[in-house]
């Protein structure tokens, strides 16, 4: 587009034929923001779907559907949900999002990675290609996301329901911690390319204007309650953690930097938000949308010990500190969301997990990818025997998809969808597998 202002007008409708507009407004659209459109639209009644477009001259966008939130600790008895992360476009294609457009659910949360910043290879054989070299600069996110953006199963998956969103590492660079980047580049040279990551991120997702980045700061962390039958705490565990321990590799054997007191993954503010926020909720569930595995899975059978040192195994001071809150404080039915390692699982969470009489204090249910780490497979290679060494592990499944829960008083339900592949489009849904955490029970079950 040319560097120049553009003037977008935006509708708010009852109807999906946007015959009953409610609200309508314009919106200055610079080129300093990617002419990227933020809109904050009050006055619209709770806990109702409304439909919206845009229109900039004699062009109008396709409409999109969203919700509002049920007023603050009005009776609520149903939510349906979603989760999904790990969307690598050389992957494979985004069938998942497609099926994900046609759910019946209120709101889905995307919980990072939604792009990655790594190099095109025309000659890996895979099934699409990335736009460019790996990404440093705020020309070259921007060309990524519209890359991304340019893909149908997306563009319906987010026409279709309200997103809320989290990032991980892949939005700027693999495996990143705070001002750390993978390849230990000076500070200084690395905080200007997460600004610019930054930057892209917040022009191109839905966020509200008071998120706007300051340089390469953005709060992310946040909360929401789905009137008193649920409230959502946001995290980021990418922007104020301490650096990986011990090599930063699975392959390593625990050094004994992962038991540092004084690690971090949330930063202290953070984690005093967390603590306050979840302690004074009076919700039915309470559930915890964030990055990734808190379960301290063993991944080598046998006395010797392999863990991943980018997930909670690798901070296990600030684990045990989230872990005893859940089990001191007993905020109502807590349940983690986790995305990251492209691959499903439902674990049970403890604060110690090598004492099997240590109690259960919540759930983790983790989403597999929409396309990262290609068709993959319904049954890993070592998953009898990862299971047999992490007995508080319920579930492992190796193929993609995403996940929907349905919350109600009495229980939330996660049901696992995959698709058996996705280095060809069109690829059927399969649900893999159902499980229920029920009221004041911590813990999965699997049920039909």
């Amino acid at each position: 587009m040319p560097p120049v202002p553009v003037d977008v007008a935006w509708e708010v409708a009852e109807d999906d034929k946007m015959k009953q507009v409610v609200r309508r407004g314009v919106v200055r659209a610079v080129p300093e923001w990617a002419h990227s459109v933020h809109a904050d639209v009050g006055g619209l009644r709770p806990d109702r779907w409304y439909w919206y477009r845009f229109n900039v001259g004699s062009s109008a966008s396709p409409i999109g559907r969203t919700r509002t939130l049920p007023d603050l600790g009005a009776p609520s008895n149903r939510l349906r949900l979603a989760f999904a992360s790990c969307s690598h476009f050389e992957s494979g294609f985004f069938t998942a999002y497609r099926h994900l457009a046609s759910e019946d659910v209120d709101l889905v949360f995307h919980l990072g990675d939604y792009i990655y910043e790594s190099a095109g290879d025309p000659e890996a054989g895979r099934p699409r290609v990335h736009n460019s070299a790996e990404i440093t600069t705020l020309e070259d996110y921007r060309n990524r996301y519209a890359q991304y953006r340019t893909d149908p199963d997306l563009q319906a998956a987010h026409a279709a329901r309200p997103w809320w969103v989290t990032w991980d590492d892949h939005e700027v660079d693999n495996n990143y911690a705070n001002d750390i980047s993978e390849n230990d580049d000076p500070r200084d040279a690395f905080l200007l390319r997460r600004a610019a990551a930054y930057q892209a991120y917040y022009e191109h997702m839905p966020l509200r204007r008071a998120q706007i980045p300051k340089g390469p700061a953005l709060r992310l962390y946040r909360d929401f309650s789905y009137g008193s039958l649920a409230s959502f705490f946001i995290l980021d565990t990418r922007q104020y953690r301490s650096n990986q321990p011990c090599g930063d590799s699975s392959t390593n054997p625990p050094c004994g930097e992962e038991k540092d007191p004084n690690a971090t993954m949330m930063g202290a503010a953070q984690e005093r938000w967390l603590y306050a926020a979840m302690g004074a909720s009076p919700s039915k569930w309470n559930v915890i949308p964030q990055q990734v595995m808190v379960a301290r899975v063993d991944q080598r059978p046998g006395p010797e010990v392999r863990i991943s040192f980018d997930q909670w195994s690798g901070y296990d001071a600030p684990r045990t500190r989230l872990l005893s809150f859940l089990g001191t404080r007993k905020p109502a039915n807590p349940v983690v969301l986790t995305g990251d390692i492209h691959s499903n699982w439902v674990n049970d969470l403890k604060v110690d997990f090598e004492d099997s009489k240590s109690p259960i204090v919540a759930t983790e249910f983790v989403g597999t990818s929409i396309t990262s780490g290609g068709d993959g497979t319904d049954k890993p290679a070592n998953a009898d025997a990862v299971m047999a060494e992490n007995p508080f592990v319920k579930f492992r499944n190796g193929q993609r998809g995403y996940v929907t829960c349905e919350v109600t008083p009495g229980t939330m339900r996660a049901d696992y969808h995959v698709v058996e592949y996705v280095t060809r489009p069109g690829a059927p849904k399969i649900t893999r597998a159902k499980f229920v955490v029920e009221d004041g029970k911590p813990g999965a079950q699997k049920t039909s």
